[in-house]
């Protein structure tokens, strides 16, 4: 579908109007001038009322015109629109740039205008989740809500609208409470298949990777992989174009973990005392879940047998081949410890 078929310009016709509602299934259409930019937007109930005043189907739809406020950025989270338009009562929203141009459009069950890609995405949501109970006694951790959503639709959504149209969710502990909520993620603007653990044999974050094959799935473009616990809005499109760059075999993105040490620490020569340093802060990059991974690793998985994902970097390294990392940017927090819940949730 062409983002350009779906807008109008002002001098367009009543009929026009309608047939772009019609054949894409829109409650509005929006308008715009010959350099894209917002004008407005016209709904379905405006032409029908328009129609019952008296106008033809071949008059212009300026009149009906009305201003359009409710508007994306390109760099809104998907979940976030989606809440917009729960909150305004409209199906729809337009994506623009800096100079207020229609560059793509939010309608409830997918996203037009941003570039499909052709990478798929695993998300691991298998784990039990035991530090967080008992919260997590009844629906696995990746259900958990913050602001109203769950934390793997908010992944799915995330993905979803940076392009990925192809997503496996490896399942294993209450494995029925997420399939029953995502089904076949056609509600959700994506195809969602799912990579079923053995409930007494748990695969690890590695191990699970290894379901694609048996299923018949052969990756031909790097594999996007990532924990099911995240909350964080990564830019999927840099990850991949650093991966492609890096000329990696697998490249790991990175968040940073500070540790203050509560005391003065000394420094000293010989004994003597040089320098007093007081809490001084220490940093260091931290593996934040979430992977790029060329396909020709995938058959380095062994069959039926619990594998972390870390060894597979293990052994590229043993080989000899580059593991990239890759430093976030964005927003991310990890979902394991009731702090971290709380945190995620503004409490």
């Amino acid at each position: 579908m062409c983002l350009s078929d779906l807008l109008l310009c002002s001098n367009a016709s009543i009929r026009d109007a309608f047939t772009v509602v019609d054949m894409n299934d829109l409650s509005d259409v929006f308008v715009v001038d010959d350099d894209y930019r917002l004008v407005g937007a016209v709904s379905e109930q405006d032409l029908r009322r328009g129609l019952l005043n008296g106008v033809s189907l071949d008059d212009p739809i300026a009149p009906l015109v009305r201003p359009w406020r409710a508007t994306a950025s390109q760099a809104a989270d998907r979940a976030a629109v989606l809440d917009l338009m729960r909150a305004l009562g409209v199906r729809n929203i337009p994506v623009v740039d800096s100079g207020n141009r229609v560059v793509g459009l939010h309608v409830e069950r997918r996203i037009i205008g941003v570039p499909k890609l052709p990478n798929w995405a695993v998300i691991m949501a298998g784990g039990k989740g035991t530090r967080l109970a008992p919260l997590t006694n009844t629906i696995p951790k990746p259900m958990l809500t913050v602001a109203g959503r769950p934390i793997l639709e908010r992944l799915v959504l995330h993905l979803v609208g940076s392009g990925v149209e192809k997503i496996f969710l490896s399942v294993n502990y209450l494995a029925n409470v997420i399939e029953k909520h995502f089904g076949d993620g056609g509600h959700l603007g994506c195809s969602i298949e799912y990579l079923r653990e053995d409930p007494d044999l748990p695969l690890g974050t590695g191990g699970a990777l290894r379901l694609l094959g048996d299923l018949g799935y052969r990756a031909q473009h790097p594999l996007l992989v990532m924990n099911g616990d995240l909350v964080t809005n990564f830019s999927v499109g840099k990850l991949l174009e650093a991966h492609r760059r890096e000329q990696a075999v697998a490249t790991i993105a990175t968040s940073r973990y500070h540790h203050e040490v509560p005391f003065g620490v000394l420094k000293s020569d010989r004994n003597r005392l040089t320098q007093i340093v007081e809490k001084p802060t220490q940093e260091w990059p931290v593996n934040a879940g979430i992977y790029t991974l060329d396909p020709v690793l995938l058959d380095r998985i062994p069959a039926d047998q619990e594998f972390p994902i870390t060894h597979l970097f293990e052994d590229c390294l043993r080989r000899g081949e580059k593991v990239a990392l890759w430093p976030l940017s964005d927003d991310w927090q990890d979902i394991g410890r009731p702090n971290e819940l709380a945190q995620a949730r503004g409490q």
